[in-house]
């Protein structure tokens, strides 16, 4: 009896969670507060003007649920959550570091500093993977519809105008061009009308993926003005509807405390009511991620509607390049209901130089951590990359006919039958990415590289 009363007062309930939540509400800090976050004064002010540096050219934003409950500030900043969300001198190349820092210590105007930065962010690869170029579709007229991707044939995502921010942005995001302020490099659309006309016509579609930014900075009035038509007997081909949301992590209080909190968890139930499938992909970089009392009401709350929670995540140095806490992280999971299943590799943008793991590292510390866990951990797939051609898997490293090789193959592919077929890189344990390995066994060009030479210049040309 008293080891079971013993668990009942660790767990709160969700009412107690959403009480305390509600005594601390949302707090944002950007680059202009970082003199006010009281921790930072722990740090030499030379570590604070690196910051200044970094969030010149890189979009930085944290809130003090961040700050007060997820960071350990006896361990900054080694701590994973503060390298997660707080500007780093590595996350700029030294030449581009060097050119902000002398324009601000020189007193440069505002404008000379702006047109530096951006010169600097077009250097980055702001929209990787072809993004801009291949994965956004045109009507009938030919005019190209901002704020959705069709990349594979079965998803759709959709990028709603109200949701791109987030409630804290990750240091190393690969979408941080959509927040820099500069609407060439947006993606976004308030149109739902434009999405819903686009799922009409195109039957072949059974996943929408409603993405940013963060849908979940959205008042639930306006995620339920794009979700809701989605239910009716028209879209029936639409079988899964997915919303892709760091807030379980950076603001957990708006699944149990926030001002329509309950507003949102209905549109969930009413999603499942429908018969639809709805999937909650929750990026989670660290277990410590899950810690909160907080953390854990939000996920026992969306788990109660019926809708499931999968977990993805980029492998990331500085965060979580350790097989332990990647063990940890999908058991932690595990426990709590949710699906591990994506282990990423950090896309070749922005600040990947600081961030980047090569993939034969990559490989190593996915079966450590594989090999640490049960079978129903064992879900996650990877290290995956995202690379214009499609979702290439590092499946291994292995001996071929006396090579030494990368196993790889297709998760998914612009033809889906590149799907599921294997193909070898010669080895290389430096390589990051997909464009620097070469083919294996004397091979020119891997078995898509002429399918997809066609496919680019056929989207390219329209």
């Amino acid at each position: 009896m008293r080891a079971q009363a013993q668990t009942v007062d660790r767990r709160w309930s969700i009412a107690q969670v959403g009480q305390q939540a509600k005594s601390a509400p949302f707090k944002v800090y950007t680059q202009r507060d970082l003199d006010r976050i009281e921790q930072l004064s722990r740090l030499s002010p030379e570590a604070r003007f690196e910051m200044r540096v970094v969030s010149s050219v890189l979009p930085f934003r944290v809130n003090q649920y961040v700050i007060d409950e997820l960071i350990d500030w006896k361990h900054v900043p080694e701590d994973p959550i503060f390298q997660l969300t707080f500007p780093q001198r590595g996350m700029l190349a030294p030449a581009h570091y060097d050119r902000v820092a002398a324009l601000l210590r020189g007193g440069a105007d505002k404008d000379e500093i702006a047109r530096a930065v951006d010169e600097i962010r077009q250097e980055l690869n702001p929209h990787p993977a072809d993004q801009m170029e291949m994965n956004m579709p045109r009507d009938e007229e030919g005019h190209r519809l901002d704020g959705i991707q069709h990349k594979y044939r079965e998803t759709v995502l959709f990028f709603p105008s109200q949701g791109q921010t987030c409630h804290s942005y990750c240091t190393f995001c690969f979408r941080w061009a959509q927040f820099v302020g500069d609407k060439e490099l947006r993606i976004a659309s308030s149109e739902a009308a434009v999405l819903h006309n686009y799922l009409r016509t195109h039957p072949e579609v059974t996943d929408v993926l409603f993405t940013g930014g963060d849908p979940m900075v959205m008042k639930t009035a306006h995620l339920k003005s794009y979700i809701e038509p989605l239910l009716a007997p028209e879209f029936d081909h639409i079988r899964t509807l997915r919303i892709g949301t760091k807030a379980l992590t950076f603001w957990p209080q708006r699944f149990v405390s926030a001002e329509d909190a309950d507003k949102l968890i209905n549109l969930f139930e009413a999603v499942v009511e429908s018969g639809k499938q709805l999937a909650i992909m929750a990026h989670y970089n660290h277990w410590k991620e899950l810690d909160t009392e907080v953390a854990q009401a939000a996920i026992r709350r969306v788990r109660g509607t019926g809708a499931m929670i999968r977990a993805q995540g980029p492998l990331i140095a500085h965060i979580n390049d350790d097989p332990a806490v990647w063990a940890r992280l999908w058991q932690k999971e595990v426990e709590l209901g949710i699906v591990p299943y994506y282990m990423f590799v950090e896309r070749d943008t922005g600040a990947r130089n600081y961030f980047e793991v090569p993939l034969v590292r990559a490989w190593e510390i996915y079966r450590e951590a594989m090999q640490s866990v049960s079978g129903l951990a064992r879900t996650a797939r990877g290290p995956s990359m995202s690379a214009s051609p499609g979702k290439v898997e590092i499946q291994g490293v292995t001996e071929v006919a006396g090579e030494k090789v990368i196993a790889l193959r297709f998760i998914q592919g612009r033809n889906p039958d590149w799907v599921q077929r294997p193909f070898f890189a010669k080895y290389d344990d430096q390589a990051t990415w997909l464009d620097h390995l070469r083919p294996a066994f004397g091979e020119e060009k891997w078995f898509w590289e002429d399918e997809y030479a066609t496919i680019r210049e056929d989207k390219l040309a329209n």
